[in-house]
């Protein structure tokens, strides 16, 4: 494997290695988690995956996890929103709460993304995630290693936290890596389907995530800040 992307690899051996079978990677089919993926496949095989599906994905996110679960052979483990407070959600306040307000929004994303990976996270001692600092101004300090203080203490790796959006791609069009046919439309970043759009020519790669927001605001609460090991 090309070298240039030692380092990152070097990040996930050691944290494959440290963990055991108690580590997983939190993907979201995004071309960064792909990659980290692709990388750790090369490693061990029979790695631990989790994927948050919120109720509200687009198809093309479910066809490129197709792509993935059939070339990669690895069991995907979907993790959905407990069924009551989602009912609830949607009784309550409709199903567009989330763009009254920022508050609302993360009441949103807490039923849909925050508790389901809160179950995901249990039992295990550590966890994988393909951010990068690049990504949002919410990031630009992202530790390759953390200790997630809210997820009971465990270990949080971002092996390619210093990687630019070009490395990201260089890395899946040289090792032949699925994607999400959303790229190809102008999309940067993906999540809900309601809650992403496309990105114009000049704009920032988070302009497409919650449009509605100041920049400062765009995380779901799944990645808060850690302290840095």
């Amino acid at each position: 494997m090309d070298s240039g992307y030692g380092d990152a690899l070097d990040v996930i051996r050691a944290a494959l290695k440290e963990h055991l079978s108690n580590i997983a990677l939190a993907c979201s089919f995004q071309a960064e988690d792909l990659a980290v993926l692709d990388m750790m496949v090369s490693i061990d095989q029979g790695v631990r995956v989790f994927a948050l599906d919120t109720g509200r994905l687009n198809d093309e996110t479910y066809e490129v996890a197709e792509k993935v679960r059939q070339r990669y052979g690895v069991a995907i483990q979907w993790m959905f929103p407990d069924r009551v407070e989602v009912e609830a959600l949607m009784r309550r306040s409709g199903a567009y709460s989330f763009v009254e307000s920022v508050s609302a929004r993360k009441e949103c994303c807490r039923i849909r993304k925050v508790e389901p990976l809160k179950r995901a996270l249990q039992g295990l001692t550590g966890w994988i995630t393909g951010m990068r600092r690049e990504q949002a101004v919410t990031r630009d300090s992202l530790a390759t290693i953390e200790v997630d203080h809210v997820n009971g203490g465990i270990t949080k790796y971002n092996p390619i936290a210093d990687w630019s959006v070009e490395d990201t791609w260089r890395y899946l069009h040289e090792h032949g890596v699925p994607f999400n046919r959303l790229y190809e439309r102008g999309y940067r970043q993906i999540g809900c389907a309601p809650c992403t759009t496309s990105v114009k020519p000049g704009e920032d790669d988070r302009a497409g995530r919650w449009r509605w927001e100041d920049e400062a605001t765009k995380e779901c609460g799944l990645h808060v800040d850690g302290s840095g090991i």
